[in-house]
């Protein structure tokens, strides 16, 4: 298992993947192919994959607002799991956000989803009881969870 930066080229088995673990919440719009590559081109450096040869089986979705870095999306396919590729993206995402002076870090989990909310605790991120997470859609989109 190799872990690389995330190409678009690696899009639709990203995708396969995502849809294939359950507890993702995935949109028409910014998980689409275009949403993606719009992503990568503002982060070339904080996302990535990880491949079993050819095969993507993990992945990880990152990025920065100069301040504070964001991880979204982090999945690896039920076959996979237990040997440490989400620990290793993880890693990877920390030194690319490291490297770039990002010094916090945050991310979103569903709270039913409890093998990522152990997981992320496990990585030493805590949860915030202090604050209210609000959204605001400005299109209409259509929801995709999993």
């Amino acid at each position: 298992m190799k872990i690389y930066p995330m190409q678009i080229s690696d899009y639709e088995d990203i995708y396969q993947l995502w849809c294939s673990c359950k507890g993702m919440g995935l949109n028409d719009l910014d998980d689409s192919k275009i949403g993606i590559e719009r992503f990568l081109q503002r982060n070339p450096d904080t996302c990535f994959v990880a491949k079993s040869g050819q095969k993507v089986v993990g992945v990880i979705l990152a990025g920065h607002d100069g301040r504070r870095g964001y991880i979204y999306h982090t999945a690896v396919a039920p076959q996979y799991r237990h040997q440490g590729i989400a620990t290793a993206l993880t890693h990877s995402v920390l030194n690319a956000f490291q490297q770039l002076q990002i010094h916090k870090v945050a991310l979103l989990v569903f709270a039913h989803n409890q093998a990522a909310n152990a997981f992320w605790e496990k990585m030493d991120f805590t949860a915030r009881e202090d604050i209210i997470y609000r959204n605001k859609a400005l299109c209409e989109m259509v929801r995709i969870d999993t």
